[in-house]
């Protein structure tokens, strides 16, 4: 296959790596691309290998694993690359790209990769912005990412904030440092005492550096997602998927336009998801453009290549078997994060905070937040009891004592069995507030025992966004805190359930699952519906032809004889 230099730069154009290029400078690029096939299952680049290419995909899927850990970090399409920080570095390869069908590349070598970087140096930081997330996906292991989830952008913070959040710390450890050589014969007291306050100066300093580095800007094949941690204290995941993007900006002030560092800055229907002061923005804001738009491109091809399979079956044509799908509803609905809690495990009928029957999903809050609301009454209750074995043991003790009912155990008992239905209606309370995620739809149920119930609902398929979120050290340390929904104009919360990302995923699975059934349902009723009145069409077409078409000849040659006849006649 040769593809032409005009189809090269259309398809380096669709890349993000090479935004803001003129066409003068991507026709320097693409003249300098060769093209090379591979068979499937075929190690394109193996780990460990020193990188001589970098590598564009132009047709086909290859798949990228570390061997050594056994661990795929995705699959890539056309549109996609890899090699970039072999060649830039000339470091050995980092994994292993492999075949999964049929693959077309258009490959640089090293020498041809530095010569168009030399000439078009705007290429450069592109490349660093790929290469930094590439690190940074290469060290970090989400559980959380789907199969053949792709991550193509994974940022800190830049830099300059870790510097900024570490000029308090260095200067008290300095000033420290200056007053201790100054007074060398200080107290022993004295010395212990600045010692500890060096200790916690720099204690503090390590902690706003760990801070810093738990904080991360995340775009895969399906979302974005902002990652937000604060040891002991705080964590959330906030996210969108990529078809419910708006649009994408960049904000920067004078010193990040200096230091290239600035917000992107992506609106979604529910708001907006800010990456604060990454590296190179403009060029991270090209990446996520990219990606948003070949989403909406492959999900609009997705639906012609059916729309056309259908026409060609309701014509009697022949029709090509689609490949299977990589992620059915059915998969989706079937694969569950959840790992329950130590405490659910060894008292499954008490503290069960989730249980699925039926395909419906509940949850109930953490068993802390009934621990809360029992500890009063089973207090009290305890304090009871051992007042009722405590006098119940000094009147056996004293036989001279007065037979019968002892007025202070009676009075005590009925106390405590008030106290037991303060306790039972406690825990009724807690295990009637549930959060339920069906096939289709999300609850919230407050019933109140003896009282009121209040229940609130919403459908999969109008879920906009979900964050999750552990505030406070309790939560963080015992795994439990709220999941926010946003629907349309409105918010649902699940409030204090376990594991909050396990939740999230699982409603956006669902969510998932829910939208592609719905798609797949309307997609057939509309195909049905156009390969109806293509067929009509054709039918028509056909029977006009039909009836315009000149008689066939008789094969017994009777239409000589009757234009003979017609001849004598006149």
């Amino acid at each position: 296959m040769i593809i032409e230099i005009p189809a090269r730069i259309a398809f380096l154009k669709r890349v993000h790596i090479f935004h803001g290029l003129s066409d003068e400078q991507l026709e320097t690029v693409a003249e300098q691309l060769e093209e090379q096939s591979f068979p499937p299952e075929t190690d394109v680049v193996q780990q460990g290998e020193w990188g001589n290419s970098f590598y564009l995909i132009y047709a086909g899927r290859v798949d990228v694993v570390l061997p050594g850990r056994e661990r795929t970090l995705g699959a890539l399409v056309p549109g996609d690359y890899f090699g970039e920080e072999a060649v830039l570095y000339h470091v050995r390869r980092s994994a292993t790209v492999t075949t999964r069908e049929d693959t077309l590349v258009l490959a640089l070598s090293r020498d041809q990769f530095q010569s168009v970087i030399r000439h078009v140096p705007k290429l450069r930081p592109n490349f660093e912005v790929t290469v930094a997330s590439h690190r940074l996906a290469r060290q970090r292991n989400y559980t959380w990412l789907e199969p053949d989830e792709v991550i193509y952008f994974l940022a800190r913070k830049h830099p300059v904030l870790l510097y900024q959040a570490l000029i308090a710390p260095v200067a008290l450890l300095v000033l420290a440092s200056l007053i201790k050589a100054g007074f060398p014969t200080l107290a022993p007291v004295v010395l212990v005492l600045a010692l500890l306050v060096l200790l916690g100066v720099a204690g503090w300093a390590v902690w706003r550096a760990i801070d810093w580095s738990n904080d991360y800007y995340i775009v895969t094949s399906q979302r974005v997602i902002w990652l937000e941690k604060v040891i002991g204290l705080y964590d959330s995941r906030q996210e969108a998927p990529l078809n419910s993007v708006l649009s994408v900006g960049v904000q920067t002030d004078q010193m990040g336009r200096l230091l290239d560092y600035g917000d992107v800055i992506i609106r979604t229907f529910v708001g907006k998801i800010a990456f604060h002061h990454v590296a190179h923005p403009n060029q991270a804001a090209a990446l996520i453009e990219e990606h948003w738009g070949r989403a909406k491109a492959s999900s609009h091809k997705s639906d012609m290549e059916q729309m056309q399979r259908a026409i060609r079956q309701r014509l009697g044509m022949q029709v090509e078997q689609p490949a299977p799908e990589t992620r059915s509803p059915e998969d989706l609905i079937a694969q569950s994060p959840y790992k329950p809690s130590l405490l659910s495990q060894m008292f499954p009928s008490f503290f069960k905070v989730r249980f699925e029957r039926a395909g419906t999903i509940t949850y109930r809050k953490h068993w802390f937040v009934l621990v809360s609301q029992i500890w009063l009454p089973s207090l009290i209750f305890l304090v009871g009891l051992g007042a009722v074995i405590w006098r119940s043991v000094d009147l056996f003790r004293q036989p001279s004592l007065p037979a019968g009912f002892d007025t202070f155990n009676v009075i005590v008992v009925l106390l405590l069995v008030v106290i037991g239905l303060w306790w039972l209606y406690q825990y009724i309370d807690w295990s009637n507030d549930i959060y339920q995620v069906t096939e289709d739809q999300i609850f919230d149920i407050d019933k109140t025992p003896l009282g009121r119930e209040e229940r609130k609902s919403a459908p999969l398929d109008n879920i906009l966004a979900t964050e999750s979120e552990r505030r406070g050290f309790l939560k963080v340390l015992l795994n439990y805190g709220n999941v926010q929904i946003t629907v349309g104009g409105m918010q649902m919360v699940f409030e204090d359930v376990f594991d909050p990302p396990s939740v999230q995923q699982d409603i956006d699975r669902r969510r998932e699952a829910r939208i592609q059934r719905k798609k797949r349902s309307e997609a057939n009723a509309e195909r049905e519906r156009v390969a109806d009145w293509f067929a009509t069409y054709h039918r028509s077409v056909e029977e006009l032809h039909a009836m315009q078409a000149p008689p066939p000849p008789r094969p017994d040659g009777n239409e000589d004889d009757e234009a003979e006849s017609e001849d004598k006649v006149q």
